[in-house]
C-alpha cells in the first residue's frame, strides 16, 4: 500500500515548472519522505484556503508559504496580527527539532533571513499605510461605518456628487465637509435636483458615525501621503520582499483591519493590468483572519469580494485566506480557492462537530483516509492538503508532514526591529502627512464666494431701498399740494390787493394838489 500511496502521490504532485514544497505525505501515521508534496507557482493565482483551528500551526504555514515565494522571487503581502512574524528578518535557530523534520521530508534544515518590509496602521508600528477616502469607495466605507441600507446609499450619493464635481474625498475632513454642505442651504438644493434630498437624519447618523471613528484615534489611515500598490513589488538580490502589515496594535479593530486589506485588493484589482495566466505570480496576498471580513457583511460588500477574488487572478495576484473553519469562507468565494491547507480541527462542541462535518464534505474522497479521523487526528505542523495541478485538476488528498521554516518564528529582537523601521525607504516616503487642497478647501472657499455674494446682494437691496424712501421723502402729498397752492395763490392776490391800496392812496395826494 505504501508504494501505491507513493506512486499516487508522485504522480498528482509533479508540477512540471518551479514550484514550492510544502512537506511529504503520512500514511497510517509514518512519514512518507518520497511522497512529496509539491504546489506549482504558476497555480498560486488560483487563490488558496490555509485553515486550522488555533495553535495547529497556520502562522508558520504561512510563513514556510511566504518563504520559499521569496526565494523564487515573487513578492509576498502579509497581515501580522501578533507581530510575530518579523523574525522573517533573522535567520533560525539549527535545533534537533528542526533538523529532524528537515530530514523527514528530504530537505535537510538551513536557517535563512529574508527581505521584510513594516508597515503599520496606527503609524506605531512601521511606515504608515494609508488610502485616501475616495480610494477606500463608499462600500468599504459603509462597511467600518456599519451604515443600514439607506445611510449606504446616501453615501453613494455623496461620492457621486463629488467624483462628478471634481472634489477629491482625501479624508474625514473633506466627507465632514460635503455631509455639512450637501444637507442644507444651497448644497442641499444642488444635489437635490440630480442625485436625490439627503435628509438631516441620514446626515447626522454618518456624521456621529464618522465621529465616533475619530474619537477612537483611527481616522488617521484615510489621508495622503497614499499607499502606492507598486510598492508591494519589490525584490532585493533577487528574493522577493514580504511585506508585513503589522496590527498588534489595533487588534480590537478588526472590522476596519479586514476592510483596510480589502481596499488594496481593490486597488490592484483597479490598477494592474490584465496579463493572464504567467509561470509564476507577480504578487502572493495572503489574507489572514479572514472570517472578520465576511462577519455581518452585506450584500454589496460581499459582491465586491466575490468579484475581486474572481477576477484578480488574470492580473497576477494570488489571495490565499487564513481562518479557522472553511465553513467562515462564504461558498461563492469558497468555491474559487483551489489550493487548500487544513490543520487539525477540534470537535469539542456541537458546532464543532457541525463545522467539521461541512468540512469533510469538501473534499474529495480518499482510499487512504477517513477524512473526518484524519482531521480531528493531525498534530501540530501536519495539514491535510489538496491543490491544482498544472492542468487546473485538484491533487490527491494528502496528510501532510509540513517543511519547516527556516527565518526565526517569532518578533524579531526591539533594536533590529526599530532599525528595520527607520532605515527603510518607505518610513522616509510615507511617515509625513501631505495636506493638498480638496473637497474640504474647495467647499469653504465656495461657500465663502456664496456668502460674499448674498452680502452683496443684501447691501444691493438696502441701497434701492433707501433710494426708494429719498425719493418719497421729496414728493407732496395731494394734502400738502392743496396747501402750497393756497398759500400761493392767497400771496398772489395779496400782493395786487396791497398794489390797489397803494395806488389809491397815491391818486388821492396827487389829486389834492
Amino acid at each position: 500500500m505504501q508504494d501505491t500511496f507513493i506512486t499516487k502521490v508522485t504522480s498528482s504532485y509533479n508540477p512540471k515548472g518551479a514550484f514550492i514544497q510544502l512537506g511529504s505525505g503520512i500514511l497510517n501515521g509514518e512519514i512518507i519522505t518520497q511522497a512529496q508534496v509539491k504546489l506549482a507557482l504558476k497555480m498560486m493565482n488560483r487563490h488558496g484556503l490555509i485553515a486550522g483551528a488555533t495553535g495547529t500551526g497556520k502562522t508558520r504555514t504561512l510563513q514556510l508559504t511566504a518563504e520559499q515565494l521569496s526565494d523564487a522571487g515573487v513578492p509576498v503581502f502579509m497581515l501580522d496580527v501578533k507581530g510575530d512574524l518579523s523574525g522573517l528578518a533573522q535567520p533560525g535557530e539549527i535545533n534537533d527539532a528542526l533538523t529532524e523534520r528537515g530530514n523527514a521530508v528530504g530537505i535537510p534544515f538551513v536557517s535563512a533571513s529574508f527581505p521584510i518590509e513594516l508597515f503599520s496602521l496606527s503609524g506605531k508600528l512601521g511606515a504608515p499605510m494609508r488610502v485616501t477616502v475616495a480610494d477606500f469607495g463608499p462600500v468599504l466605507l459603509s462597511r467600518i461605518l456599519d451604515l443600514n441600507d439607506t445611510q449606504s446609499g446616501v453615501l453613494s450619493a455623496i461620492f457621486k456628487y463629488a467624483d462628478d464635481h471634481q472634489l477629491p474625498i482625501v479624508d474625514f475632513a473633506d466627507l465632514k465637509k460635503l455631509l455639512s454642505y450637501l444637507s442644507q442651504g444651497q448644497g442641499a438644493l444642488e444635489i437635490k435636483e440630480d442625485y436625490g434630498k439627503i435628509s438631516s437624519a441620514s446626515a447626522s447618523t454618518i456624521l456621529r458615525k464618522i465621529v465616533s471613528i475619530e474619537q477612537q484615534g483611527l481616522d488617521h489611515i484615510f489621508g495622503e501621503k497614499e499607499f502606492d500598490i507598486e510598492d508591494l513589488f519589490g525584490k532585493v538580490d533577487g528574493k522577493g520582499v514580504i511585506t508585513l502589515l503589522n496590527i498588534a496594535d489595533i487588534q480590537d479593530q478588526p472590522l476596519l483591519f479586514s476592510t483596510f486589506l480589502l481596499s488594496l485588493l481593490a486597488q490592484l484589482f483597479k490598477k494592474l493590468p490584465e496579463v493572464g495566466d504567467l509561470d509564476q505570480p507577480k504578487l502572493v496576498f495572503f489574507f489572514d483572519e479572514a472570517h472578520l471580513l465576511f462577519n455581518g457583511a452585506s450584500k454589496a460588500f460581499l459582491s465586491q469580494i466575490e468579484q475581486i477574488v474572481r477576477l484578480i487572478r488574470s492580473k497576477g495576484v494570488g489571495v490565499f485566506f487564513c481562518t479557522q473553519a472553511a465553513s467562515d469562507i462564504p461558498e461563492s468565494v469558497l468555491g474559487q480557492l483551489g489550493n487548500r491547507v487544513q490543520h487539525a480541527l477540534r470537535a469539542f462542541t456541537p458546532n464543532d462537530a457541525e463545522n467539521l462535518r461541512k468540512t469533510v464534505k469538501t473534499y474529495p474522497t480518499s482510499e487512504f483516509y477517513e477524512i473526518d479521523k484524519v482531521l480531528t487526528s493531525l498534530g501540530i505542523g501536519q495539514a491535510l492538503v489538496t491543490v491544482l495541478n498544472d492542468k487546473g485538476i485538484p491533487t490527491e488528498v494528502v496528510a501532510t508532514h509540513l517543511v519547516p521554516a527556516r527565518a526565526v518564528m517569532g518578533p524579531a529582537p526591539e533594536d533590529l526591529y526599530q532599525k528595520l523601521v527607520s532605515s527603510s525607504e518607505f518610513f522616509a516616503k510615507y511617515n509625513e502627512r501631505i495636506e493638498r487642497r480638496s473637497a474640504a478647501e474647495v467647499l469653504e472657499e465656495k461657500q465663502q464666494e456664496n456668502e460674499r455674494v448674498e452680502a452683496q446682494k443684501v447691501a444691493q437691496k438696502e441701497e434701492e431701498r433707501s433710494t426708494s424712501k429719498r425719493s418719497t421723502s421729496s414728493r407732496q402729498t395731494p394734502l400738502e399740494a392743496a396747501k402750497t397752492q393756497a398759500s400761493r395763490t392767497l400771496a398772489r392776490e395779496g400782493s395786487k390787493l396791497l398794489g390797489k391800496i397803494a395806488n389809491g392812496i397815491l391818486n388821492s395826494i396827487f389829486k389834492k394838489r
